[in-house]
Formats: C-alpha cells, sequence, structure tokens
C-alpha cells in the first residue's frame, strides 16, 4: 500500500520522518513518501491531493494531507485544538483523509466528492499529524466506520496559482486558453508582469520566451494551464508568487503565425 503525505512540514523536516515513522509503526506494509507544500498552503496542498488521488495509480492508495493554519477560529485554542479531519472514499478506490482547512479538499468538491468528518479527536497534540490523526487513518484503511457528517468546503479557488515545480513553472486554475493560440498576452500576478504566448504545448516557444499552455497537470480530461519559461524560471520572472494568488491575463499582441 502506497501513502502519500502532503503537507507543510518543510522539505527534509524532521516531522516528516516522524509522521513516516508513526506510519510504519501502524502499517508497516506501507510504504510513505513526502510531498511538501509552502507553510499553510492549502491552495497547493488541495491541488497536489487532487492531482494524486485522481491520478493514475493502485486503487488502494492513501492520500494523507495536513496543513492546518488553525485559521477556523481567531480567539484562543484550547488543547491544541485545530480544523477537523475529513475523509472520502473515491469510486475507484482511493482513500483521502486531511485537514478540512482553507483549499485543502477543495479541489475534490468541485469533482463531487462527499467529504465526511471523521470520528477522531481534533485536539490533543500541537502535532496532530502524528500522534493522533495517523491511527486514524489506519483505522479508516481496515474499513472500520468512523465517517461522520457530510462537510461543507470553500470553492476551489479560479484562475490563480496553485503550485511551482521544481523546474519553477507555475501551474494555475486556468482551464481555457485566454486568446487564440499564438497571441501575446501580458500575465500579472502579484506586482509582477511577464510577457507570454498562449500555446497549444508549453515547449511550443523559442528558448527565452514564456509559454501559456495546457501543462501536465489536470484531471478527468481537463488540463490545467501553466506558465513555462523556456531556459528560465516563470516563478523567479514573476515574483515567486504564493499558491493562490490571481494570475490576470490582458491581451496586447497579435496573433503569431
Amino acid at each position: 500500500m502506497l501513502i502519500t503525505v502532503v503537507a507543510d512540514y518543510g522539505v527534509g523536516d524532521l516531522a516528516f520522518a516522524e509522521v513516516r515513522q508513526r506510519f510504519a509503526k501502524l502499517m508497516p506494509q506501507a510504504e510513505v513518501i513526502a510531498v511538501p507544500v509552502a507553510p499553510f498552503d492549502t491552495v497547493g496542498a488541495g491541488f497536489c491531493v487532487a492531482q494524486l488521488a485522481f491520478g493514475d495509480g493502485p486503487g488502494d492508495r492513501i492520500v494523507y494531507a495536513n496543513v492546518a493554519p488553525r485559521q477556523d477560529e481567531e480567539n484562543p485554542r484550547a488543547d491544541n485544538a485545530g480544523e477537523p479531519l475529513a475523509a472520502a472514499r473515491l469510486d475507484s478506490g482511493v482513500l483521502v483523509a486531511g485537514v478540512a482547512a482553507g483549499a485543502s479538499l477543495s479541489f475534490l468538491a468541485a469533482e463531487g466528492v462527499t467529504l465526511r468528518a471523521v470520528k477522531a479527536p481534533d485536539a490533543g497534540s500541537q502535532f496532530r499529524s502524528r500522534d493522533v490523526f495517523p491511527a486514524a487513518v489506519a483505522a479508516l484503511a481496515r474499513g472500520d466506520d468512523l465517517l461522520g457528517e457530510e462537510l461543507t468546503v470553500p470553492p476551489a479557488p479560479e484562475r490563480t496559482v496553485l503550485y511551482t515545480d521544481g523546474y519553477g513553472n507555475l501551474k494555475t486554475s486556468w482551464y481555457e486558453p485566454p486568446a487564440p493560440v499564438g497571441t501575446r498576452v501580458r500575465v500579472r500576478i502579484g506586482d509582477a508582469t511577464a510577457e507570454a504566448m498562449v500555446t497549444d504545448g508549453v515547449f511550443a516557444v523559442p528558448a527565452g520566451t514564456m509559454s501559456f499552455a495546457p501543462g501536465s497537470s489536470g484531471w478527468h480530461g481537463r488540463a490545467f494551464y501553466e506558465l513555462l519559461a523556456r531556459g528560465g524560471s516563470a516563478a523567479r520572472i514573476l515574483g515567486d508568487p504564493r499558491a493562490g494568488t490571481p494570475v490576470e491575463i490582458d491581451t496586447y499582441g497579435p496573433v503569431q503565425r
């Protein structure tokens, strides 16, 4: 069994190792891998969760997400309480369990997945994803009935940065081209702007040019558009924007034939 942990602990952080050890004790047959996102980045986490859950892979896999900024309540929290654990079993057999915080589960909900609260404590440790939640995930994997009431989560963000990959490509929640293929556009993300070319493939531009095209991510037949600077980093050019930052695009140049 494969367990993918999507969390904001930090690349190479001790926390990933501790969570992996916890799962090794509870589910010794499982292989655990880690996918880091930026601190408190529920948008990036939500994108990664859905990409992994809807993507190709073994049906008995688990996607476990923990990005818990504890922003659901501004008042002091007793006993390290935070957002609750939620879960869903997809038609494919994939089990998704994650903290229902921000957009962490929004992309699943947008595809009609019913999310339910897990009957597990939402308090008791600063490090709930090690001390509290893995036992509940292991119980769900065994088939224990721990699912409670249906949860409503915020809508998935549209036309924003979703994720920055290791090459500096910016995956976005644009699903349709903003202009015909070959059109030059001005991209604005936060305070940064850059020129890009709308194309039907991320590498369909000369070196030194940025493309805006359907990328390698998406699900259910829909590709997410991404910004790729051929020979460079789109993220660096556009100020290393955080996930959730709006991506504004204005057409200003003629179609290049």
